[in-house]
Parts: structure tokens; sequence; C-alpha cells
């Protein structure tokens, strides 16, 4: 199964409350609701075990196909509005999105 991994804090101005309120209306959702995507999670990060963690939150997308969630899923209109909608509530430094396949 393959997996898209985004590691990242709130921009300024953008509170805990405010976020998850929009994850649990749009962003949840629409995220669910495209081809190839099983399922999304999001982690609010409370601690570490060692050192500070510099970031808030970790969302995880898991995709049947994550080639064909990239050729297709992120090429429509609605998910460009969708991204055009989200960024900014994302601080861009630090912003970190990977993606690979699960091996265990």
């Amino acid at each position: 199964m393959g997996k898209e991994i985004s590691i990242y804090n709130l921009a300024d101005g953008v509170t805990d409350e405010q976020y998850l309120e929009y994850v649990k209306k749009v962003k949840g959702p629409f995220l669910e609701s495209l081809p190839s995507i099983k399922k999304f999670e999001l982690v609010r990060i409370r601690g570490a075990v060692t050192g500070d963690s510099p970031y808030t939150y970790i969302g995880i997308l898991h995709s049947d196909n994550i080639d064909e969630f990239y050729k297709k899923g992120t090429t429509t209109p609605e998910f460009q509005k969708f991204m055009q909608e989200v960024m900014p509530m994302i601080k861009q430094e630090g912003y970190h999105m990977m993606y690979g396949e699960e091996v265990y």
C-alpha cells in the first residue's frame, strides 16, 4: 500500500481549533473521496521521546496506488482548488511531503 506522509506546522494566525474543524468538515472527507485513497489520518504531535519535535502535525494518506493518485487524483480542478484552499493554512517553512510504499 502506498503512503503519502506530510509533516508540518500551521501558518501564523491559524489556530488548532480552526484547522481541526476544517479537517473534519472539508479536508478529511475530500481526501477520502478521491479514487485510490483508502484513508486519511491526521496525527497531532503531543511530545517527543528524544528532544523536541519541530512539527505539530503529521498527515498520512493511505493509497491503493500512489502512482495513480499522483497521475490522476492530483490533476483535477477539484484537487487544485482544494490545494489553493488548504496550503495557506500550512506554514511553508519546514513543510515536507514524502511518499513511498509500505514494506512491513
